[in-house]
């Protein structure tokens, strides 16, 4: 049987966070918590139950009704989560490890016909991959692990022993989840997949496949600068040519192997291959030289694991209907977050988007969204978005400092990487996406559009080379429609006063710059 946890006792607030009102009761997960004194970061939004008969949020708190109170126990308050807050994996796996096993038992023995207590016992056996003491469920209709309402699903397979369908979207080893917002369901019914193709359908194939080129290597580039580089052309080229790949080579180990030696050129300063130390990323003090973490990677022992479980849930998601710019989130987000190479790990995380999309088909073959490009447009978002994960984790980290400025982990932080909520970082990756879709793919179609109108106009009224064509339409870009009086007097003396005006005219016009 389940053994009674006091929940009792005057609770004011939870490391910091005020409740709203006085005598205000904790539930669900923010309960647990604070009752079990678990090392795990606070959910964005922490449920409190009032005395009052009312229902608002406030702050992260969002505040129950008295009718809704759960029970003072271990199982009430997982009901209570279960049903209102959706699954918290990390919370789950850190609150099995410190309650007895027996309690767990004892709830689903004392729960025969709860469709919770067999989710709960679903969960403990999953995670822990323990077989708890009892026999397989006999009766009771099939119920989701997870709440399609709350959370999005992934491909389902049965559990007999549970009666449990589970729909979770990754694997033991690795399992970030996303909750159902309304801002990723309004973006998921813009059906950007459709708007893009309808886009590029109607656009000429030479037009299209100009356009895609010069999008290659504009992201590319985007990448390094994220990562604070400027590469040379040739640099740049290589890894546009790496990203116009995406999506045809299985992703495996091997293959983010071989990406990380395109990224990586000169490896003389550089350890290839998986990480053999800890890392992190941060800044040193600039006095005593320690490291100033704003992120601490996974550990090196952990690496494989992580990444054989990441790479599961990929082939997992890649051959489901699942969400594409949703896996893309899980698949990219996650690998950055374990950090697996001393260096790279930002590009390929990028180039992981790309590979996610072009896999599950979102984006019509041979063209490439320059989502990096975008990224680098909204680079203050972006640190938010990764920050968001790392922050509230570090306090979970035991670390040290070494002589040589790196840190040292000093306690297991493998599930920190296994299970998070990717739902910022699936918003934020919509957003590019929509923005790619919307603005970035239409404008360079119809700058090339614009630009090739405007050279038949030029051909069509001049004998012009057409390296000295090109220079005319940069001169005039660069002015906004309008030739400088350096390049009056000396690229473009030959022409007549009235020649240029016609030309700025017509650009103007083509370009619509009045």
């Amino acid at each position: 049987m389940e053994k009674k946890h006091e929940f009792k006792g005057e609770v004011t607030g939870i490391r910091g966070f005020a409740l709203p009102e006085d005598e205000m009761i904790l539930a669900g997960y923010s309960a647990l918590i604070y009752w079990y004194n678990l090392a795990v970061p606070l959910p964005g939004a922490m449920a409190a139950v009032s005395k009052k008969h009312r229902k608002y949020s406030q702050g992260r708190w969002n505040v129950f009704r008295a009718n809704q109170k759960p029970d003072d126990s271990l199982f009430g308050h997982l009901v209570f989560a279960l049903k209102y807050e959706g699954v918290d994996l990390f919370l789950f796996k850190k609150l099995f490890s410190v309650v007895a096993r027996q309690d767990v038992e004892g709830i689903v023995t004392k729960n025969p016909t709860s469709s919770y207590a067999r989710r709960i016992w679903f969960f403990f056996e999953w995670l822990s991959g323990k077989r708890l003491d009892l026999d397989d469920a006999k009766s009771g209709n099939y119920v989701d692990a997870l709440n399609p309402e709350l959370q999005y699903p992934g491909p389902g397979s049965r559990s007999p022993r549970h009666r449990v369908n589970n729909n979770l979207p990754g694997v033991p080893g690795f399992c970030p989840l996303i909750r159902r917002t309304e801002k990723l369901e309004q973006l998921r019914m813009e059906q950007l997949d459709k708007s893009v193709r309808e886009t590029i359908g109607a656009v000429h194939a030479d037009l299209l496949a100009r356009a895609a080129a010069f999008l290659l290597l504009k992201d590319s580039k985007a990448s390094y600068a994220i990562e604070g580089e400027s590469p040379p052309h040739s640099r740049a080229e290589r890894w546009g040519r790496a990203i116009g790949q995406a999506g045809q080579n299985k992703l495996t180990n091997s293959e983010l192997l071989r990406l990380q030696e395109i990224v990586i050129e000169d490896r003389r300063f550089v350890r290839m291959g998986w990480r053999t130390e800890e890392g992190f990323v941060g800044v040193h003090d600039r006095i005593s030289q320690k490291p100033i973490p704003d992120h601490i990677s996974a550990k090196p022992d952990d690496l494989i694991q992580l990444m054989d479980s990441l790479l599961k849930v990929n082939e997992k998601l890649s051959e489901s209907d699942f969400d594409a710019v949703m896996a893309a989130a899980l698949v990219s987000f996650g690998f950055v977050f374990i950090h697996p190479f001393v260096d790279g790990n930002g590009r390929i995380h990028r180039y992981l988007v790309h590979h996610v999309l072009a896999e599950k088909g979102f984006a019509p073959e041979g063209m490439i969204f320059p989502v990096s490009a975008v990224i680098l447009g909204k680079i203050a978002d972006y640190k938010k978005v990764l920050e968001s994960y790392s922050r509230p984790r570090l306090e979970f980290i035991d670390w040290e400092p070494t002589p040589d400025g790196n840190v040292r982990v000093n306690n297991d932080t493998v599930d920190l990487y296994r299970y998070f909520d990717a739902t910022q970082q699936a918003e934020f990756l919509y957003e590019c996406v929509r923005e790619t879709v919307h603005h970035t793919l239409p404008e360079e179609v119809r700058y090339l559009e614009q630009h090739d109108k405007m050279r038949q106009f030029i051909s069509d009224h001049f004998d012009m080379p057409d390296k000295v064509m090109e220079n005319l339409i940069g001169f005039l870009r660069q002015n906004n429609g309008y030739l400088s009086r350096r390049a009056r007097e000396k690229e473009f003396k030959a022409l007549t006063t009235e020649e240029i005006a016609l030309i700025e005219k017509t650009f103007r016009e083509i370009f619509r710059l009045d």
